[in-house]
């Protein structure tokens, strides 16, 4: 087994839960400005100092005491990323209760599975449609005695309650909190499909927290004089949105939200916002890209974008290489070049990020070198990551100003990473979880004497650093970081009557897809009940009526699921999956690589624009 360490500058946290950094701060420096909101319609950015924000954490943690809620207890979150969900992260926090995210998006059967193993006692919910989710399941949930209504006042009505509580009620509460407490149950999918909820603990998220710090915290830094910000658009319900969110509590940083990532929603609050650097997933740089050739090929300027394109590429190929000590970086060719497209191209790329992004974290899924190669030639300085919910996010990036793009770079300060022998990636630190939630044998075929076995495969280069090379099993990453596994919803399509074979695509995409197989027999039959038995079998895959049936297949399986878990677009193919193709196992499994390269063609044209 081969494996790299990166050293941690310092231990886990000896004492405390996460709540504590938030008062510390508060205590310290009380004017900074730790957070920036916009309340309605109103599209300016208030602050919201340190003491400010913890006079609100702290109202808010007597008024959960007033409505019950007692440490260890279980409260979900279920809500789109907003300024709300940082409050009562923090004021659960402080009365040593725990937080469990649900995705908006997430299915009654889902939001049922969730609260009953959690035994969640109360849940968060943004608005009446997830209101009317979670009544729909309530019935089966006999721990919930509460549900509370961002948008009808439960923050203010919450807080009114708990006025008459003493603080030192609150504070008794969060001291007795330690760093090895559960903070948060995060459920990730299985490859059986059934969730289950990752027990992440205080020590998890704050040493995760301090290792982006520790590791990056002069790239996030570096913004010409301007206190560090940045505006928060990923999900909170993922590891990934809740590390960057106590990252920058802990690190000092000003941050924002924003609910959405629909290009139309970011980019105007991007604009307003001007943050200093930002956590990304692939899906939002790759609309970003498609945005702006787009927009060239419209005004006559697409062969211009695309020249410049080609050298921004060139350009952080040949500065990375010079980092890297392989080579002389930018000749005066290419420097002339680069400049010449600076003030046309790259610089109008940047003020869609606001104008003052200088430095990029990305992970969820891979990014792709290309496009890396192009943010960073545009004037980013960009780091790709990895990790897992496992992991409480991060488990490897590509350390501060030695970037290899393609890769996902070596581990964060702390953890160790290690290449079994079957090419399966290990990984060990201080931010691996406690194990999952009611499933002991899960959580000992996970872990073996302090490793994680994450499922995929990699390769590790002489330097340390780790490239994912593919997955042991057949999870699904779309290119929004959204996991899931297949095989239910391919089994919820396969149970139509027409259809013979379904396989899921999505890894990397920015949506799910899938290419459908018909059973010969029953199309045979479905053909003549709809006197259409002239038409030969597979020539009849163009029917309107047909692709009809067929999608009242798919939005039956897709109501097992959340939205972004769910069949967007689907192929009707001629002929069947068969052991003679190599496209099935002797025992009749697919084989998912070979049919994906297979039908290549086919899925390119499923996402082609």
């Amino acid at each position: 087994m081969r494996e790299f360490t990166t050293p941690a500058p310092a231990g886990p946290p000896a004492s405390g839960g996460l709540a504590d950094s938030l008062y510390d701060t508060a205590e310290r420096t009380p004017g900074l400005v730790q957070l920036a909101r916009r309340d309605g319609d109103d599209q300016e950015w208030r602050g919201v100092t340190a003491a400010a924000f913890r006079d609100e954490v702290l109202a808010l943690a007597k008024g959960l005491l007033t409505r019950g809620v007692r440490y260890g207890d279980r409260v979900a979150l279920m809500s789109r990323t907003r300024y709300e969900w940082t409050l009562f992260d923090y004021a659960l926090w402080s009365v040593g209760a725990i937080p469990v995210p649900v995705y908006p998006t997430a299915a009654p059967e889902q939001v049922r599975w969730i609260l009953a193993e959690t035994q969640a006692v109360a849940c968060l919910v943004e608005d009446e449609d997830h209101a009317m989710t979670v009544g729909a399941v309530c019935d089966a949930l006999p721990d919930l005695t509460g549900i509370w209504q961002l948008d009808r006042g439960c923050v203010a009505a919450i807080t009114e309650d708990g006025r008459g509580v003493p603080d030192s009620l609150v504070h008794r509460q969060r001291l007795g909190v330690a760093p090895g407490n559960i903070a948060t149950v995060v459920y990730t999918s299985g490859t059986t499909g059934r969730p289950k909820g990752c027990l992440l603990t205080h020590a998890n998220l704050a040493a995760a927290a301090d290792a982006m710090l520790d590791g990056w915290g002069d790239v996030f830094q570096d913004t010409g004089g301007a206190q560090p910000s940045t505006l928060l658009f990923l999900p909170l319900a993922h590891v990934y949105g809740r590390l960057v969110q106590v990252a920058a509590v802990r690190g000092g940083f000003r941050i924002g939200h924003i609910p959405e990532v629909a290009t139309e929603v970011l980019l105007p609050a991007l604009a307003s916002y001007r943050p200093t650097f930002l956590h990304v997933v692939p899906y939002v740089f790759d609309k970003i890209f498609q945005r702006a050739r787009r927009a060239a090929e419209e005004s006559g300027r697409g062969e211009l974008f695309e020249q410049a394109r080609q050298v921004a590429v060139e350009w952080a190929a040949a500065r990375e290489q010079r980092a890297l000590g392989h080579g002389p970086g930018p000749g005066p060719k290419l420097r002339l070049r680069h400049l010449a497209y600076e003030r046309t191209v790259y610089q109008r790329l940047r003020a869609v990020l606001g104008g003052r992004v200088r430095g990029v974290m990305c992970g969820g899924s891979s990014l792709g070198r290309e496009l890396g190669l192009f943010f960073t030639g545009i004037g980013l300085d960009l780091y790709e990551g990895y990790g897992l919910t496992e992991t409480s996010a991060a488990i490897t990036a590509n350390p501060a100003r030695r970037q290899k793009l393609g890769t996902v770079g070596r581990p964060v300060p702390g953890a160790t990473v290690a290449i079994a022998d079957d090419g399966e990636v290990w990984v060990r630190g201080p931010g691996v979880f406690d194990g999952y939630l009611n499933h002991p044998q899960c959580t000992a075929a996970a872990l073996y004497d302090g490793w994680l076995g994450t499922g995929d495969l990699g390769s590790l280069d002489e330097d340390g650093y780790l490239t994912i090379t593919g997955r042991k099993k057949d999870l699904i990453v779309t290119s929004s970081g959204k996991n899931l596994a297949p095989s239910s919803l391919e089994e919820r399509v396969q149970a139509h009557p027409l259809v013979s074979q379904c396989l899921v695509v999505g890894d990397d995409r920015p949506y799910v897809a899938a290419l459908i197989t018909l059973d010969p027999a029953a199309l045979a039959h479905w053909l003549k009940s709809h006197g259409r038995e002239q038409l030969d079998p597979w020539a009849a895959l163009a029917d309107e009526e047909l692709h009809a049936e067929i999608q009242r297949a798919v939005g039956a399986a897709n109501t097992a699921v959340s939205r972004a878990e769910s069949i967007r677009a689907f192929r009707l193919l001629p002929r069947e999956f068969d052991v003679d193709q190599g496209l099935l196992t002797p025992s009749l499994k697919l084989r998912r690589a070979a049919i994906t390269e297979y039908y290549g063609q086919d899925i390119e044209e499923l996402y082609a624009p």
